[in-house]
């Protein structure tokens, strides 16, 4: 079923709904964020890559217990736990503290080529994390795609997030290559939650001044030229 917005709503105000639910609010940042504050912190004080990578584990068992305990969804710890132990596998497997940031700097290579190909497809990376807010997503996880003005905003939303992925590769990958553990660090740091946070607020931005009403079509009914030739004008 496509998404229905209540009358006078704008894709604005649907798409912040949206996105505020599936990022999961600031406790969702949060969990993504405080494993990779926790080694860096502890790699960069005592220069121990073992005690790094076990301080940064165990915070994330420990946030991931909290929830259990709080009967809450794992979802946003999981999304931590993961890149958390690859970069872990990493570092001890070369022995080099600068590459637990090596996956890191891969994850957002290929999420740069993703974003950028969504945009291009028409598909855009954003429009999926709208669609993951719905809660009809179940029924139809691609309903959010026959709303052609919620397409259009998700496209110019997705270029803000291929502007993140590359702001950090242009900073963090000399860094790796010259090894400099403490300055990938402080990049990570600086370039993973506080550059998403400014990220978000660039959305934010569009979002309020934007007023763009939604344009639902049909499922089965695809667009016609004469539609897209309008709607990529409208986008130019």
């Amino acid at each position: 079923m496509p998404t229905d917005p209540a009358p006078g709503v704008t894709v604005e105000a649907l798409i912040r709904r949206r996105l505020a639910t599936a990022l999961g609010g600031w406790r969702g940042s949060a969990e993504t964020a405080v494993p990779t504050l926790v080694f860096v912190v502890l790699w960069v004080w005592r220069k121990d890559l073992t005690m790094a990578i076990v301080a940064s584990v165990a915070v994330t068992l420990v946030m991931a217990v909290v929830r259990v305990v709080q009967r809450q969804n794992l979802q946003y710890v999981l999304s931590a736990v993961f890149p958390t132990a690859i970069a872990a596998f990493f570092a001890l497997r070369s022995g080099k503290a600068e590459d637990a940031f090596l996956p890191g700097i891969i994850w957002n290579a290929v999420m740069l080529v993703v974003a950028l190909v969504s945009v291009a497809l028409r598909w855009p990376l954003v429009g999926f994390m709208v669609g993951a807010g719905d809660p009809r997503m179940a029924d139809d996880p691609v309903g959010w795609h026959r709303d052609r003005g919620l397409v259009r905003v998700c496209q110019r939303l997705t270029l803000v997030l291929v502007g993140l992925f590359v702001v950090r590769l242009v900073v963090m990958v000399p860094l790796y290559l010259a090894s400099q553990v403490a300055l990938l660090g402080v990049a990570k740091v600086v370039l993973g939650w506080p550059l998403w946070l400014a990220g978000v607020a660039v959305m934010g931005l569009m979002l309020v001044k934007g007023h763009t009403p939604p344009e639902l079509a049909p499922a089965d009914e695809p667009e016609t030229d004469e539609a897209a030739t309008s709607s990529t004008t409208a986008e130019a």
